[in-house]
């Protein structure tokens, strides 16, 4: 009896390995990967590109001076909110030896004009009275020595302003740099003591300070040539700041460069946007920015994941694989139209109850490894 126990044991042990080899081998020989699939849904697309930049014043004034000199006194700080008029700093002038030999010498050059042309109109005048000289010789005579008076008046004048900094005289001789505009003033690049140069027409000069309207600004920014076509002056943008964040403000396209520029082989193309600043925000100028421009936008449209795409290697046309059965896959061609970088718009090839395979990241290193032992084989 014991016999046929022993011998029904090794029997079942023998048919249960038998079955576990059996099941062991099928498990393997199905793919181990399964590939989830997802259906094409409706929704809208909007295809955008972004230009770095800067948000800076629209309009930047620099105030300079009129007259060489040394800065005597600073009356305001950067950051100071001004009116146009308002006192930004004094200049006492330091007069310019060679300047003020020419003015000294103008000035001797006038009296002895002056002193001709009076001794020309007593004279004449005591002939007029007597009838001698006509009316209309009297007044050209007249008026020479009117003019020689009126240039040496100039002469002084210019002598002083040379010597002093001001045709009156005063021994502070200080000249007064003012405001021209209202705003904010953004910087003061000089202090008490520096030599400044005046504006003129071979000189900029020495800039005392440059005050801008904070209230009005705009954003300068750059975009590439392949996107500049899509551009048009008055379209909305999105202006972020990369200081601040969760700081967004609206802005209108103004203007776009007509010229590219060549920058790191890629050619770019100035554009301008007019920014509406939020009275509670202090927008300092100079933040760097990013504006975002919306180039095309579709509404309920067909879309899948952009990452569900493949490409033939031939054609360089799109395709998918959709569902047939149960982990059973056929190729479908389809054409696409615009792409937000997340899904992609699909005009033919595929519809709403689709199932669209998702590519796992494997499968391509997979297949190359497969096709590469393939090709030893042959070899």
């Amino acid at each position: 009896m014991n016999k046929y126990v022993k011998w029904i044991l090794i029997s079942l042990l023998i048919i249960g390995g038998l079955w576990a080899a059996t099941f062991f081998i099928k498990s393997n020989s199905k793919s181990v990967t399964e590939y989830e699939t997802y259906q094409p849904f409706i929704a809208s697309i909007e295809k955008k590109t972004v230009a770095t930049g800067k948000v800076i014043p629209e309009d930047e004034v620099e105030i300079k001076p009129q007259i060489s000199g040394i800065i005597d006194k600073i009356y305001l700080e950067e950051g100071s909110d001004v009116k146009a008029g308002d006192l930004i700093a004094t200049i006492k002038v330091v007069p310019n030896e060679q300047s003020l030999y020419q003015a000294r010498g103008r000035v001797n050059n006038a009296k002895v004009a002056l002193g001709n042309a009076e001794l020309d109109f007593n004279r004449n005048k005591t002939l007029f009275d007597k009838g001698v000289v006509s009316a209309q010789d009297f007044q050209n005579i007249k008026l020479a020595y009117d003019q020689a008076k009126l240039e040496l008046e100039n002469a002084r004048n210019d002598y002083q302003i040379i010597l002093r900094g001001s045709a009156g005289g005063s021994s502070s001789a200080n000249t007064y740099i003012r405001a021209t505009v209202n705003g904010t003033v953004l910087e003061i690049p000089v202090e008490e003591g520096d030599q400044v140069i005046q504006s003129n027409n071979f000189n900029d000069g020495t800039t005392i300070a440059s005050i801008a309207d904070l209230g009005k600004m705009i954003f300068e920014g750059k975009v590439d040539e392949g996107e500049v076509g899509k551009l048009v002056v008055g379209m909305p943008l999105k202006i972020t700041l990369g200081a601040i964040e969760g700081q967004e403000m609206d802005a209108n396209l103004r203007f776009i460069a007509p010229k590219g520029v060549e920058e790191s082989g890629a050619v770019q193309f100035k554009i301008e946007g007019d920014v509406t600043v939020k009275e509670d925000f202090m927008l300092r100028a100079g933040y760097s920015a990013t504006a975002s421009l919306t180039l095309e936008k579709k509404d309920s449209i067909l879309v899948i994941p952009e990452a569900l795409l493949q490409f033939d290697k031939d054609t360089n046309e799109a395709y998918v694989e959709v569902a047939t059965g149960e982990q059973e896959f056929e190729r479908r061609e389809i054409e696409i139209g615009i792409s937000d970088g997340i899904n992609v718009e699909i005009i033919s090839g595929l519809d709403e109850g689709d199932a669209v395979k998702e590519w796992n990241k494997t499968e391509p290193i997979k297949q190359d490894t497969d096709k590469k032992r393939i090709d030893e084989g042959n070899n």
